[in-house]
């Protein structure tokens, strides 16, 4: 029977009483006595020089406070970024500095030039139209190759050219992987492009400064996944306020795909301009400014190559990337499209010869930097895209070819620098199988071809690196910060518990699936475990929520915090039963002497431990509280299966998506109906950008995509119901819970498989389409039909 409890088991999210009640507290339902609003004049050109700004009939306007130009923030540091990357040549990737408004020029659409803080929004706004900005445009570069080619236009004028860096991966075997190509069976290329996304999260961006004068002390309330890292980033880098003197907030934030991850420059303007109007200011997002502030994802141009020797087994790999920074560095973007892409090339394959290039551009767009998946989709799609070319070019099985290829022994090195410690990828294919009815397939196509449609199946398998780590490597990579996280678990005296943690949860269902494992640890029921994150002021140093790191990396913390309690709780129980810590077991609650019926239980040993008179003070301190950090020794590598069977009306080109299936392993699971919750989200993710998301520029740097009237979201009747499926579980060999992340898996896996099947029935239709970029929109599928 399934379990009703501790790990293993489903109980219903807690934390979604108060969402469906209205109860949740998010940062725009804060409010600070005496706030004013703060309103951004965005540049509405791409690429510009600020010959003047005139605020003097702004400045006079109803309501208005104070209003802040780049002169404001001379002398005061820029917004940082989390990762440097180191060229092929040993050369540092090129930084520009990115101010928190706008000096000099103006370098996408959306940049910040001015802020007005007035008595309210409306006022703000109004004073805003009125300021005077002398303007002079410059030509704008939107394409990666115009942007690279000799005398481009400068995004950055100190820069010496529009090349971030450019990264060879793993370089030294460059000569063998062109060697294999040349004597190669075999070769299948294929040019594709992964478009440039806007996250949209439910909630859009909010930041709420205050500043006592009293103590010196500031506190930003902010829209963030990872509030340490905000305060340490702004405080130390930008800002200058010393930690201590800083308190960060994210209360409830509604969802955040990863565009809530970094440091934004309204975060450290209303940190800023709190103090200097001595009142606390106020910022919210517009959806229209979301569109052209909030980081970007995705945005790569690829070529891939894929070598096969006469039995088909894959000898060598290789791409070639081109990679969006935007105007700016975001503050993980280098990292994205090279170590978080570029060592997932291997992907389930025993390829052995690998070599990834990337070059990192600017252009005169919003920034680009991680969302849902981070580099990881990027890899699979180009890699899943290729086998299944191979496949048709060869005339074999596309199933067939990935398990004639499949890693089967582990640990693997694979050729692109990670270990992956366990996995079953025939096990996951199995799965799979028996989820799609692949016999029934030809029975299913002939009836859509009686109706006058195409039906395509298609396949893929994918391999994601979580919880990115170890520290140590990490920094040897660039990374400007330690990944590790960290749990404190304070028992009060009547035994119940709060778990502070350095994870954020914004959807993920921490609140529920934490205490879970301290339960099943300790042995009492989840209500009596309360979570705490969020606060700077009350959690131990995380690092956040992202790249699903939380229960492999964060939970993990919470495990070796609670084995601590439960280590100093049997020594407390030892002396109430006068026996050897040695001999006490913990089971459902109970500490018992093994062999005896001498028993004490959890709420006894809790009161003992804050009412010391049973045990000797000089060989155990009171009470009962305990932190530790945790820091991976390696990733942990979910991987899984997955297929999607499609419909396309071949007079519109309009692509129905009939069924999905998704094979996952996960490793342990703590709550598969959350599990499943996460498989399901990132599925619609992934069916949205494969056909309908598509954030566009035109020539000029003007994003044509700027609302819900041109992006295209996913809806209800975009998406099928799901067939999920975990059976095949291999536990992590190297976190305590054995678990593996899961967040973003649906994210990877989707979108190849949806193109996969899109292509599969075109070809089936006789089209000679053997690629169609995404979104796979009726227009495209149309055009690729008719040529």
């Amino acid at each position: 029977m399934p379990k009703d409890h501790g790990i293993g088991a489903s109980p219903k999210r807690r934390e979604d009483v108060r969402f469906l009640t209205g109860e949740g507290n998010y940062t725009d339902d804060i409010n600070v006595n005496g706030q004013a609003y703060v309103h951004f004049l965005r540049s509405d050109v791409a690429h510009g020089k600020i010959n003047g700004i005139d605020t003097s009939a702004a400045a006079a306007m109803p309501g208005v406070v104070k209003i802040f130009t780049g002169a404001d923030f001379e002398g005061i540091g820029g917004l940082p970024c989390g990762w440097q990357i180191t060229d092929k040549h040993g050369e540092p990737m090129q930084e520009p500095a990115h101010p928190v408004l706008a000096q000099g020029k103006v370098r996408h659409v959306g940049d910040p030039i001015a802020a007005v803080v007035a008595e309210s929004v409306e006022q703000a706004r109004d004073a805003a139209e009125a300021i005077e900005v002398d303007i002079e445009e410059l030509p704008a570069v939107v394409d990666m190759k115009a942007a690279l080619s000799e005398g481009a236009t400068k995004v950055h004028d100190d820069l010496t050219s529009n090349l971030c860096y450019d990264w060879g991966f793993v370089e030294e075997v460059k000569p063998d992987v062109d060697a294999a190509f040349e004597t190669a069976a075999h070769v299948t290329t294929l040019e594709l492009v992964n478009q440039r996304m806007v996250a949209n999260p439910m909630e859009p961006r909010v930041a709420i400064g205050d500043y006592s004068r009293g103590t010196d002390e500031h506190t930003l309330y902010t829209t963030s996944q990872n509030p340490h890292v905000i305060r340490l980033l702004m405080g130390a880098f930008v800002l200058g306020i010393p930690e201590h003197k800083l308190r960060v907030v994210a209360p409830d934030v509604g969802g955040g795909f990863g565009t809530k991850i970094f440091h934004y420059a309204e975060e450290a303007f209303c940190t800023f301009a709190a103090k200097a109007c001595n009142r606390p200011v106020k910022w919210t997002s517009s959806r229209s400014e979301a569109f052209m502030s909030d980081a970007h994802g995705r945005d790569h141009v690829t070529k891939i190559e894929l070598a096969l020797d006469a039995d088909n087994n894959f000898i060598a790999l290789r791409t070639d990337t081109l990679a969006n920074m935007g105007a700016y560095l975001s503050t993980f973007a280098p990292s994205v499209p090279t170590w978080l892409h570029g060592t997932l090339m291997a992907g389930n394959y025993k390829t052995p010869l690998i070599h990834v290039n990337v070059r990192a551009v600017f252009t005169n767009t919003v920034p680009v930097d991680a969302y849902r998946g981070a580099g990881r989709p990027e890899a699979t799609f180009q890699l899943e895209r290729v086998v299944d070319k191979a496949a048709r070019e060869l005339g074999v099985d596309p199933i067939a070819l990935r398990r004639q290829n499949f890693i089967t022994e582990f640990p693997y090195a694979t050729p692109v620098a990670v270990e992956y410690d366990t996995g079953d990828y025939h096990g996951t294919m199995d799965a799979l199988e028996g989820l799609i009815d692949r016999d029934g397939f030809a029975a299913r196509r002939a009836e859509s071809e009686k109706n006058g449609k195409l039906r395509g199946l298609g396949v893929n398998c994918y391999i994601e690196a979580c919880g990115i780590a170890p520290s140590n490597l990490v920094g040897q990579l660039g990374a400007r910060a330690g990944l590790y996280d960290a749990a404190t678990v304070r028992v009060t005296a009547t035994g119940s518990i709060s778990v502070m943690v350095g994870a954020h949860s914004h959807g993920q269902g921490h609140e529920t699936s934490f205490p879970q494992v301290v339960a099943e640890m300790i042995g009492i029921d989840e209500s009596q475990i309360d979570i705490v994150h969020g606060d700077s002021s009350k959690i131990p140093f995380g690092m956040g929520t992202y790249g699903s790191r939380s229960i492999a990396v964060c939970g993990s913390a919470m495990v070796r915090a609670t084995e601590k309690i439960i280590a100093k709780a049997k020594k407390i129980a030892a002396h109430l039963l006068e026996a050897s810590d040695a001999d006490i077991e913990l089971k459902d609650g109970q500490f018992s002497v093994a062999g005896t019926d001498k028993s004490v239980a959890w709420g006894d040993v809790t009161l003992a431990a804050y009412v010391p008179h049973n045990y000797p003070l000089e060989d155990i301190e009171p009470g009962l509280e305990e932190t530790a950090f945790y820091d991976p020794a390696n990733f942990t590598y979910p991987s899984g299966a997955y297929a999607c069977e499609v419909e396309v009306d071949p007079e519109t080109g309009k692509v129905t998506i009939e069924s999905f299936a998704a094979a996952d392993d996960f490793g342990n699971i703590i709550n598969p109906m959350i599990v499943d919750g996460q498989v399901h989200g990132g599925i619609g993710q992934g069916i949205g950008q494969a056909l309908l998301e598509n954030c566009v520029y035109d020539e000029n740097g003007q994003l044509m995509t700027g609302s819900y009237m041109d992006y295209a979201m996913p809806r209800a009747d975009d998406v099928p119901f799901y067939a999920v499926d975990h059976s095949s579980q291999t536990p992590c060999t190297h976190n305590p819970l054995g678990v593996k992340g899961c967040g973003e898996a649906g994210a990877i896996g989707s979108p190849p498989s949806v193109i996969n099947a899109v292509v599969d029935a075109l070809q089936s239709g006789g089209h000679d389409v053997t690629h169609i970029d995404m979104p796979a929109s009726p227009s495209r599928v149309w055009a690729a039909m008719n040529k």
